[in-house]
């Protein structure tokens, strides 16, 4: 990018280099010459936290699954609002992505990773979700930009029937799903209604002053059991 200093690549396995740029104080995360996330804007990424933690208000206990570090935006908005008995499991598959985080980043970072809620583990998100069962409250994915694995081809798996089947099991009853994308996907859509989910999609800007692009947030739940009956 013109005017950007380079400071550090990272190979994303079985997919392309990442680039991380900064100029002032800026930094952005480019996937070979696709922006994949920038400091100049958060507001969505932090709404895939808040407005997932708004929709479980009342569940005791949380646990959570973040795919994806990214810049940690939407870590620390889900930090900010849990409670202290809350768990977050964090997937990152790509270790420079914290390293940088740890690093050049720092002061945006806020020592997030090392607050005692959050569990790193350094693994694919698709990993976690195919080894749980009735695990979390929710499932936050930011892993690409938008339900295609663009950051690895492999992550295609993940908004497959196949995928969505897999976190319906790694969910607890009334657990939420909650993807970001920068692009609406009415076929995505279609296939979390036909796997049993029930979906609300959101639209919301990239910036605080709604000026900037639209994104989409699906937040996808897992039906709670009916009650039986007893005549």
């Amino acid at each position: 990018m013109p005017g950007h200093d380079l400071i550090a690549t990272a190979l994303v396995p079985d997919g392309g280099e990442l680039r991380l740029v900064q100029r002032g104080q800026e930094f952005t995360i480019l996937l070979d010459c696709t922006e994949l996330m920038s400091t100049r804007a958060s507001a969505s990424e932090e709404a895939l936290a808040t407005m997932t933690c708004e929709r479980l208000a009342g569940r005791p206990t949380l646990d959570l699954l973040i795919g994806g570090y990214g810049m940690g935006y939407t870590l620390r908005a889900a930090l900010s609002v849990l409670e202290a008995d809350a768990s977050v499991t964090l997937a990152e598959l790509v270790p420079e992505i914290i390293a940088w985080a740890r690093g050049p980043m720092e002061k945006l970072t806020a020592s997030c990773l090392d607050d005692p809620r959050v569990v790193l583990v350094t693994e694919d998100v698709a990993m976690l979700i195919d080894a749980a069962r009735d695990a979390y409250d929710a499932i936050l994915l930011d892993v690409d930009n938008g339900p295609e694995g663009i950051t690895r081809r492999v992550n295609d798996h993940l908004y497959t029937m196949d995928g969505l089947h897999a976190v319906t099991s790694a969910l607890k009853p009334g657990g939420i799903l909650a993807v970001w994308s920068a692009f609406p996907d009415p076929a995505f859509t279609a296939r979390l209604v036909a796997s049993g989910f029930l979906v609300e999609e959101i639209v919301t800007s990239e910036d605080k002053d709604h000026r900037g692009s639209e994104h989409v947030i699906w937040f996808a739940s897992r039906p709670e059991p009916k009650a039986e009956r007893h005549f």
